[in-house]
């Protein structure tokens, strides 16, 4: 496969292979649940309590209404499951990326920036 990345979507869920870190602050989906799968390298979680971090073989599940931002370490590589809105949320904001909308674009995929 080379450098081929893994990216597969159907109807209930998406799973893209992925590198790089999660927004800079804490953010919520209200309605959403999301997964990653650490291939290698790690991630580390920041929770509004507590953080960890994941190495390679771990997965991470986190539940709708839970607050959480992520950062990927050198290296990092890994598999994110995502559900069709979370998976138009990033797409809007990849599409716009003025800071000053970042907010409303969050409002309008029932997720919430909350720094």
């Amino acid at each position: 496969m080379g450098s081929e990345r893994f990216s597969a979507t159907g109807n209930s869920f998406s799973i893209h292979e992925w590198r790089g870190s999660g927004p800079a602050t804490l953010h919520v989906h209200h309605s959403d649940d999301e997964a990653w799968h650490v291939l290698e390298g790690e991630l580390t979680f920041l929770y509004a309590d507590r953080s960890e971090t994941a190495g390679p073989g771990t997965t991470v599940f986190v539940p709708a209404g839970v607050a959480h931002t992520f950062t990927a370490g050198p290296g990092a590589r890994y598999l994110i499951v995502l559900t069709p809105r979370v998976s138009a949320l990033i797409a809007a904001l990849q599409a716009d990326r003025d800071p000053s909308h970042q907010h409303e674009i969050y409002r309008r995929f029932e997720s919430e920036l909350l720094e």
